[in-house]
């Protein structure tokens, strides 16, 4: 983990209401067209006002309140997809500056203006980023790189708007970091001891647990 305690910036703050994709033959209801607003936009404990879902038991709620995504991650994606893509074009509300997901802790608390955000766990990219883009690979592509983002649930609302400042207030102790979460899920899935350490932090969001403890039921029957 790095030791970046330093600000960062909201470069973009984007929203979208749910639109349809078309998915094979049928059609699927989606929010992850965002577009970058410059207004300002009140956030509350279930998400930005503007914002929608189409899949809202997948989606939304207070643990995933806010999806948000690293501006230093974009100059990768436009080489190697050769595409423009633009701020939030992975479906995320806060496109954050200076950051990636070796700087943020699961349970770090962000001040934002008005707004107290807690870190809840890393964004789980499904197949409808695919579609998005029209390349049904890129889910699987973000996972293994690790430029997955993340999801912020909200400690205090309030007013949100481009250009604010964001500042990690509080560490949390356990230093599970965004990078370290995407590891445990997605690479070495059968490292118990790393299993049992995410499963310690109690701010880990519950859709995480659920999936971390029926995994590590498995291995132990395994062993």
């Amino acid at each position: 983990m790095t030791q970046n305690m330093g600000a960062a910036c909201l470069v973009s703050l984007n929203v979208g209401e749910p639109a349809a994709l078309l998915h094979g033959t049928k059609e699927v209801i989606s929010g992850i067209f965002k577009h970058a607003s410059q207004h300002a936009h009140s956030l509350s404990f279930t998400g930005l006002q503007g914002d929608g879902q189409g899949d809202t038991v997948h989606h939304g709620g207070p643990d995933k309140a806010v999806c948000a995504y690293f501006e230093r991650h974009y100059p990768y994606w436009r080489e190697k997809l050769q595409l423009p893509v633009e701020y939030g074009a992975f479906g995320e509300n806060f496109t954050l500056s200076s950051w990636t997901e070796e700087d943020l802790c699961i349970g770090d608390i962000v001040e934002a203006g008005e707004v107290i955000l807690q870190v809840s766990q890393p964004r789980q990219p499904c197949y409808k980023l695919g579609l998005r883009h029209q390349l049904p690979e890129l889910p699987e592509r973000v996972q293994k790189k690790g430029y997955t983002g993340f999801y912020f649930r909200v400690l205090r609302e309030g007013t949100v708007k481009a250009g604010i400042g964001f500042s990690i207030t509080q560490r949390h102790p356990a230093g599970k970091t965004i990078a370290e979460a995407n590891r445990v899920m997605y690479i070495h899935k059968d490292d118990i001891r790393g299993i049992r350490e995410l499963l310690e932090v109690k701010e880990l969001a519950q859709s995480w647990k659920d999936q971390l403890e029926s995994r590590l039921q498995r291995l132990q029957q395994q062993n």
